[in-house]
């Protein structure tokens, strides 16, 4: 079992900047591609980002490529998800989860949530106009 955390959400002002963290509770973190989803009220799941176990590689959603970014720090057991630019459509409950995996997955595979095998809470964003 893996516990996943997530911090750092809060509300800002349209075209504000957020950073989120991750913490996971586990010895190897390392062998875990992590990714983040969001939920807005009424709406599906959505993907958000994605990164491979040890950082070399990273998918985006159409909606957020070029304003977010995902990194990770394996040392610390923490992924996080650089918000820039934001848009008061970005408001929703962001997740991160855990897929056991060193393979880098295909786009088609990080986006799909049954890929991971662990999911925190959530955080919630919420940007005003």
């Amino acid at each position: 079992q893996v516990r996943l955390v997530e911090s750092g959400g809060g509300l800002v002002q349209a075209g504000g900047s957020l950073r989120l963290s991750c913490a996971a509770a586990t010895l190897a973190f390392h062998n875990y591609a992590m990714g983040w989803f969001r939920q807005a009220p009424g709406k599906e799941r959505e993907f958000v980002a994605a990164i491979t176990w040890n950082g070399g590689s990273t998918h985006y959603g159409d909606s957020v490529k070029g304003r977010f970014t995902v990194s990770r720090d394996n040392a610390q057991n923490t992924v996080y998800l650089q918000m820039n630019t934001l848009k008061p459509e970005d408001t929703a409950i962001y997740s991160c989860a855990a897929a056991l995996t060193r393979i880098t997955l295909p786009q088609a595979a990080a986006v799909t949530p049954r890929t991971y095998d662990y999911w925190g809470q959530g955080t919630q964003v919420t940007v005003s106009s």
